[in-house]
This record gives structure tokens, C-alpha cells and sequence, in this order.
């Protein structure tokens, strides 16, 4: 027999992003707004980033949006996502805002650098990645939803494009020559690991 879930729905109103990198806030915010929902972002309800201790995207965004829901009394909307490199077992992964971190704030130029680094170092011409998004949509009274997204691509060296923000600059999209930092906004949220995940928490939470 075929099991159908049942989804909590996401009414019109207030929701907290959950994160403070401002370019993903972006990002969202641009996808909910559609819907009748007034998105606020942690970084403006002033709320301290939580211990992102999980070993998955799904866990670390879990951590992010119940925190939120149960500080603000609201619906919180968290996203994970990270860069998977194939010919370096995955990494960076959950760990790939770590590998941008200095002293001075997070400097992504760096972490590119190294994971150019690594793939010369591994000696290995798979050039293959992805990038992974994990959304979790979490309320006050501890109910979740998660919706996971992908888009498989390429890394290309030296970095390309003053638009986008993180890995954008080295990632090519299966199908295109041009990296997510070169391509317009509107195609790349069209095509993004964020827009995959997306798509499916609107079929299952706002249609």
C-alpha cells in the first residue's frame, strides 16, 4: 500500500531565517517572498548563533532552526548547505564555512585556494563537486520539516565572477561554462542546490 505524508503548511505571516550570512538570507527571502510571508533574519532579531555540532547538513540545520522557532515564538526556516568534492571524499562538506574561517571573519578566496590545494596535492583530475542544501522549516513546539537539495557541477580554477558569495566563484553547474558567481541571479536561483530544496518544501508546505 502507497504511504502518503502529511506535512505541516507554512501560513502567511512572520518567519525567522535562521542564518547570518547575509547572501543566503538573500537568497531565501527572495524564494518565500512570493508566498504572503514577511521573512526576518536572525542577524536582525539579534539572536546568537547556535553550536552547529552534528556530523550532517540535515542535524546542523535542525540545531539552527529549532533555535530560532523557540527564541522568536515564531516559524524558523535554517539552511545548511555546503561543497562536496568528490576527488577529496566529500570535503569540505558540513565543514565548508570552517574552511573560509580566520581571525578577521571568513575569506572564501582562501578556502577556494585550498581546496585547489588538495585536489593538486591528491593528484587526482576529477574536478567533479556538488554543492547540498538541507532546508529545515522548525515551529516553537518542536515540529520539523526537512527538504534536501542538490546540484551537481565542476570546479574551475582561478576563481570567476563577482556575483554570488562562498564556493560561487570556482563552481560550474552541469550544462553551463559559466561559474554560480557568473551567472545572472535569477538563472542560478533557477538551478541552485537552494532552489532544489525549495521546490520541494513548497510542494509539501506551501502549496
Amino acid at each position: 500500500m502507497e504511504r502518503h505524508l502529511t506535512h505541516r503548511k507554512l501560513t502567511p505571516g512572520k518567519l525567522i531565517i535562521a542564518s547570518h550570512n547575509s547572501g543566503k538570507v538573500k537568497e531565501i527571502n527572495e524564494l518565500v517572498r512570493h508566498f504572503g510571508i514577511e521573512a526576518l533574519s536572525a542577524g536582525e532579531m539579534g539572536l546568537a548563533v547556535p553550536v552547529e555540532d552534528e556530523k550532517t547538513f540535515m542535524g546542523n540545520a535542525k540545531i539552527k532552526a529549532l533555535a530560532a522557532a523557540r527564541a522568536c515564538g515564531v516559524a524558523a526556516l535554517a539552511d545548511d548547505s555546503g561543497l562536496e568534492v568528490a576527488a577529496l571524499d566529500g570535503r569540505p562538506g558540513v565543514h565548508t564555512a570552517d574552511w573560509a574561517e580566520t581571525p578577521d571573519g571568513r575569506d572564501f578566496y582562501l578556502a577556494m585556494d585550498r581546496v585547489r590545494a588538495e585536489l593538486e596535492a591528491s593528484g587526482s583530475p576529477d574536478r567533479t563537486a556538488r554543492f547540498v542544501c538541507c532546508l529545515c522549516l522548525a515551529w516553537p513546539d518542536g515540529h520539523v520539516e526537512t527538504f534536501l537539495g542538490t546540484v551537481e557541477g565542476s570546479l574551475s580554477f582561478p576563481p570567476r565572477g563577482a556575483m554570488g558569495f562562498g564556493f560561487d566563484p570556482v563552481f560550474v553547474p552541469d550544462g553551463y561554462s559559466e561559474t554560480f558567481a557568473e551567472l545572472d541571479p535569477e538563472t542560478k536561483q533557477g538551478i541552485s542546490h537552494r532552489a532544489d530544496a525549495f521546490a520541494k518544501l513548497v510542494r509539501a508546505c506551501l502549496e
